[in-house]
């Protein structure tokens, strides 16, 4: 039986179906926010789950496939780039958080969030930092949630080749960021967008546009 490493706030029976939520696109130059939500299976342990951020990809990829096969339930949601320039990047990831725990076919008891924001779920919810490292359910979430959009952005750069989205994943290095400007954003606003309020990209991409945002 697969056991979290704390204990959350609230008293639950062994029963209850705890969800784990982590999100991933907070800070890249392109991309949706992607969220997930799983409720792992007690009965079926999943050996290796940790931090999205400390594995390879090519594990990433293995672990998502053991979750996605064998957890109780797992829910992916987004929010679009327009929602992330309309409602602020913040706003957004609880969006698609919301979106993901909405869409698991199991009700979720409680829901244990990485972070310290806690999304109004509309059920019981903590936020846990570094949840990702010690909750195994937000494990789970943030390596479904990691390669799910890796896949979206490298989908993009087959399409649009000379941004190189494949590699970077939406993060490109400061050597990288001038095709932005010469070529302006790609025409699909429903995964690329300005990101106008990054200081270190109005730094280093200058389109005569005052406020740091790239040129459409």
């Amino acid at each position: 039986m697969q056991k979290s490493t704390s204990t959350p706030s609230v008293s639950l029976p062994p029963s209850a179906h705890v969800a784990g939520v982590d999100e991933v696109g907070i800070g890249p130059l392109a991309g949706p926010v992607v969220a997930c939500a799983v409720i792992l299976n007690p009965a079926d342990c999943i050996e290796g789950l940790d931090d999205s951020k400390s594995m390879s990809e090519k594990r990433r990829q293995l672990m998502a496939a053991q979750i996605n096969a064998r957890a109780l339930c797992v829910s992916v949601g987004r929010a679009s780039v327009e929602e992330i320039d309309r409602l602020n990047v913040l706003n957004a990831s609880h969006l698609a958080m919301q979106r993901a725990v909405a869409g698991l076919s199991t009700k979720p008891d409680h829901v244990l969030v990485d972070g310290n924001k806690v999304p109004n779920f509309g059920i019981s919810a903590e936020a846990i930092v570094q949840g990702d490292k010690t909750e195994p359910a937000i494990s789970a979430a943030s390596i479904v949630a990691k390669v799910t959009r890796d896949a979206e952005l490298v989908a993009l750069g087959r399409e649009y080749p000379e941004y190189g989205f494949e590699s970077h994943k939406g993060y490109p290095p400061s050597s990288t960021v001038a095709p932005y400007g010469l070529l302006g954003l790609v025409p699909r606003t429903d995964v690329a967008m300005p990101r106008c309020k990054r200081r270190w990209l109005g730094n280093r991409v200058r389109t005569g546009n005052e406020s740091g945002c790239i040129n459409r």
